[in-house]
């Protein structure tokens, strides 16, 4: 799997999922949920606010000074014996990985949760080297037994499908044989992936935050597969965004408490989980440790106008409250990383050409703004996508006119006050049996979607009926 997930169109990706009754109800009932379990965990530690301007604190100290940060973790790395790659781009992030399977003659390789190597395409990259590559994550294992279905949110990759459909897949590709009940499929899952985790040679996993004092990373897992990706298996390979690290433990506590409230509504999730190279003398752990550090395009938004996207923890918070979302879900889109932030760092990392419609997918409502952990001003950077958007002229010449015009009409007092004049008129060839039906291209689409009524022809204009009211007087 690739950044994009999906190379339709984005109106009919759209479509897709107002269609998905289902998949509404499920996002709904998530969001619900969760917005619900974050607001009981924030108030446990206190002031909220004050825990979010600390971590919007770290998170730009730490990405001011990433050059520093980043050697001190390469140079502790190494010097317990670890191996650090720093990968400009997604094509050598996924070639160093595939080297280092290759050399170790591995075959079998079990991966936990991960958002950085789906964008590096390190699936198949590994598949296609000839590994048996299992997802651990019981999300994305789901969703890999399902021919590879792509996830619609950062954290709870298979929202989007039932305990049914979920019992189905198993049965179809697994042979399970039992009912549908959580418990029963969990059960099952786990049974098949220890063996799995058993037989790897080389374990996969992510990193939530790296800790440049002490060369270690920070994995944050609620089903323990993260632990038992990067213990069991003699070689482990840890791969992260570049922006992902905090200067010490201290930071990363920060950070883990305002993730987990955040993304799940816990206290703290199952396993917290500080590794790095195995120290000499340890009977357990790998032989083995290489850390994959990803540019990918992140270099070009440090300093820019969209650096605070590099604050993102990937906690989701913002998925759960974005009403866009709520409606379409998503796969609509087209990306590994759906809702607000998905929509500000999709184009950052993809570009404008495939990902010009997501700075529009949002009502600017500013809750994904409110909700953000680290304060990053997500509404405020879809604004900025969209300015880019004009000024680079990428937007159709039907919707470049029909704007120019509307600008035109809406600088001029005069201008705007005789098109109020026709406005009646003009509702009457746009209504059928007293509703709103139609409407020029500008606006065909929000008319589309609503029951309007058709306004009633009123004697005087709104400016006329202030005029005579000045001062208060009744008339």
């Amino acid at each position: 799997m690739s950044l994009q997930t999906d190379k339709r169109d984005f109106s009919e990706r759209t479509l897709d999922g107002l269609g998905d009754s289902f998949m509404r109800n499920a996002v709904g009932s998530a969001q619900d949920s969760l917005k619900t379990r974050r607001l009981s965990a924030a108030t446990t530690l206190g002031d909220w606010e004050q825990w979010r301007n600390v971590g919007q604190l770290i998170r730009q100290h730490t990405l001011q000074n990433l050059d520093y940060y980043l050697e001190q973790l390469a140079d502790n790395v190494e010097k317990q014996g670890g191996h650090v790659y720093f990968a400009a781009t997604k094509e050598e992030a996924s070639s160093y990985i595939r080297d280092v399977v290759v050399r170790k003659q591995a075959t079998k390789v079990v991966k936990s949760k991960s958002m950085v190597t789906e964008e590096i395409e390190l699936n198949r990259v590994l598949i296609e080297a000839g590994c048996e590559l299992i997802e651990t994550d019981l999300g994305e294992y789901i969703l890999q037994m399902d021919d590879w279905d792509p996830p619609s949110h950062i954290v709870a990759p298979a929202l989007h499908k039932d305990r049914r459909q979920i019992q189905r897949v198993f049965s179809e590709k697994l042979g399970y044989t039992g009912d549908e009940t959580p418990e029963n499929l969990a059960g099952f899952a786990r049974t098949v992936l220890r063996q799995k985790f058993l037989e790897a040679e080389v374990g996969i996993t992510g990193c939530n935050f790296a800790i440049a004092n002490l060369g270690a990373i920070n994995l944050v897992t609620n089903e323990g597969n993260g632990d038992l990706t990067a213990a069991i298996p003699k070689t482990h390979i840890a791969v992260m965004g570049m922006e992902r690290i905090v200067p010490t433990l201290e930071e990363m506590e920060v950070l883990d408490n305002l993730l987990c409230r955040s993304a799940v509504g816990q206290k703290l999730t199952s396993y917290i989980t500080v590794m790095g190279p195995s120290a000499a003398g340890e009977t357990d752990g790998p032989e083995e440790f290489h850390l994959v550090v990803v540019d990918n395009g992140r270099s070009d938004i440090l300093g820019s106008e969209f650096n605070e996207a590099l604050q993102c923890i990937r906690c989701g918070a913002c998925l759960n409250v974005c009403p866009i979302y709520r409606h379409i879900g998503g796969h609509a889109y087209g990306s590994i990383y759906p809702g607000p932030i998905g929509a500000v760092i999709t184009p950052l990392l993809g570009g404008y050409d495939d990902y010009k419609e997501l700075p529009f997918a949002s009502s600017l409502c500013g809750a994904c703004t409110d909700v953000c952990p680290v304060k990053i001003p997500l509404h405020e950077q879809l604004i900025m996508h969209r300015q880019n958007i004009v000024q680079q002229r990428r937007t159709g010449a039907g919707d470049r006119l029909q704007m120019k015009a509307a600008s035109r009409l809406l600088s001029s007092p005069a201008l705007f006050g005789r098109s109020l004049r026709f406005a009646h008129s003009a509702s009457r060839l746009m209504s059928k049996r007293g509703r709103i039906v139609r409407g020029p291209a500008l606006i065909h689409g929000w008319i589309h979607a609503r029951d309007l009524k058709q306004p009633v022809k009123q004697q005087d204009s709104f400016r006329a009926w202030m005029e005579k009211r000045k001062g208060g007087a009744e008339q």
